[in-house]
């Protein structure tokens, strides 16, 4: 009988591990903000954070291309060149409107952008604009779908309204989880239907966890000792 116990003990050991990874998700919250200049105050490169958080990685696309290894890899639905890094008017807008001349990232219908992270996220920031009708961000868990927002969401609380974009919404948004079920390692970026998503300084802060791959693994091996233990008890009895 104790050596039953032993089992039940290490199964819902690893059934409260599994839970609490997997357990409902709750909205990430996001707000929006001017943003700041970009270092030495330049102010053609577009809205960068102004959260300044410790421990953020910035991605510009300055280098005119995504980064493909490291700890975001950016992949492209199709190998079309629909959607790309650019420089041309549509890029989003510095902390006043200002024209950003510098290179952005572009998503056209069809052609997805997946960020894959190598650790989960409790942060994740992004120049937005010009805002469209059908801009949606993704946040996943792996396969587990967190949250969506989109240009619904928060388009009414851009205050940049950029000339150069028929005064469309910009802004920098801010997107925050603040508990573990929240907290991401994957962002699919979409366009749904005509129109463009057009992102640029994208921010990203790994969560103060431990991944719950390791999470799981030290769950196995104090189940793994506590079956042990309750073995050589049952032997010395």
């Amino acid at each position: 009988m104790k050596f039953v116990k032993g089992l039940l003990s290490v199964t819902a050991l690893s059934a409260i591990a599994i839970i609490s990874h997997t357990g409902s998700a709750q909205a990430i919250s996001f707000s929006i903000t001017h943003g700041a200049p970009g270092a030495g105050g330049v102010t053609n490169q577009g809205a960068y954070s102004d959260l300044q958080l410790p421990g953020t990685k910035t991605v510009d696309f300055n280098s005119g291309s995504v980064p493909t290894t490291g700890f975001a890899k950016y992949s492209f639905q199709k190998n079309n060149g629909s959607s790309s890094v650019r420089s041309d008017v549509w890029a989003p807008a510095g902390v006043s409107g200002q024209v950003n001349t510098s290179k952005y990232l572009a998503v056209f219908a069809g052609n997805d952008v997946t960020i894959d992270l190598a650790n989960h996220l409790d942060y994740f920031g992004i120049n937005w604009g010009a805002m469209s009708p059908g801009n949606v961000f993704s946040f996943f868990d792996g396969n587990r779908l967190i949250q969506t927002i989109g240009y619904n969401d928060v388009n009414p609380l851009a205050e940049v309204r950029a000339s150069q974009h028929g005064n469309e919404g910009n802004g920098f948004v801010h997107f925050t989880a603040t508990q573990k079920n929240q907290y991401f390692n994957r962002i699919v970026i979409s366009q749904i239907g005509g129109g463009g998503f057009e992102s640029d300084n994208h921010s990203f802060r790994m969560a103060s966890v431990p991944e719950p791959t390791a999470i799981l693994g030290l769950t196995a091996v104090g189940g793994a000792l506590l079956l042990k233990r309750k073995k050589q008890t049952q032997i010395e009895e």
